[in-house]
């Protein structure tokens, strides 16, 4: 039983959420278990255009409810709301972000908001990475041999991946502020790296 709770305790399951007001609302689930890191489930949910946009609002939350039922993740990361948008769309996609997190407090799951700078950046290393820069390095730090599509889905899984990263950054700064057992000698992690498939 000590295996199983070490075990538990070193892994990190996150969804991460890409939000749409319009299209299509993209979704990911990645596991870290240390240095290595593997997609368990992506997609992306696409509504008719015509559907009412409390009707889209209930089931983008009835679809992120049912993920964080299914995945049980340790933590729900959601991209920003983009400041440069128009005032309506910015509006409307406040409120999907508000379903997404409505989903996650009523899970009991901790929410993390991150900017598209902040995961790109984390993701590529550059802030100003194109769409296709982000989808490529995300194809590589998960193994893929394609990179996910649809792309609202390739998106999502940045913005777990950002997560899983800070996350484990805040961990090695925790272990690093604690006394030592080792003649004060800290080993460090380095980044997260592809699980074998």
């Amino acid at each position: 039983m000590a295996g199983k709770s070490t075990r538990d305790s070193a892994r990190l399951r996150v969804l991460g959420v890409d939000p749409a007001a319009a299209g299509a609302t993209g979704y990911g689930v990645v596991e870290c278990m240390g240095r290595s890191v593997r997609m368990l489930h992506s997609g992306a949910l696409r509504l008719h255009s015509k559907m009412a946009f409390t009707a889209r609002l209930c089931e983008i939350h009835r679809r992120i409810a049912g993920l964080l039922e299914e995945f049980t993740p340790d933590a729900l990361a959601v991209e920003a709301v983009f400041v440069a948008l128009n005032q309506g769309t910015a509006l409307q996609l406040a409120e999907v972000r508000g379903v997404i997190l409505l989903a996650a407090g009523q899970a009991g799951i901790a929410a993390h908001s991150y900017s598209p700078r902040e995961i790109k950046a984390s993701v590529v290393g550059y802030g100003n990475a194109s769409k296709l820069q982000v989808q490529q390095m995300v194809k590589s730090l998960l193994g893929l041999e394609e990179a996910p599509q649809p792309s609202d889905a390739a998106d999502a899984l940045a913005v777990a991946l950002c997560h899983a990263q800070w996350a484990q950054s805040e961990a090695r700064l925790g272990v690093a502020l604690l006394p030592s057992r080792s003649g004060g000698k800290i080993r460090m992690a380095g980044p997260v790296r592809a699980v074998a498939r």
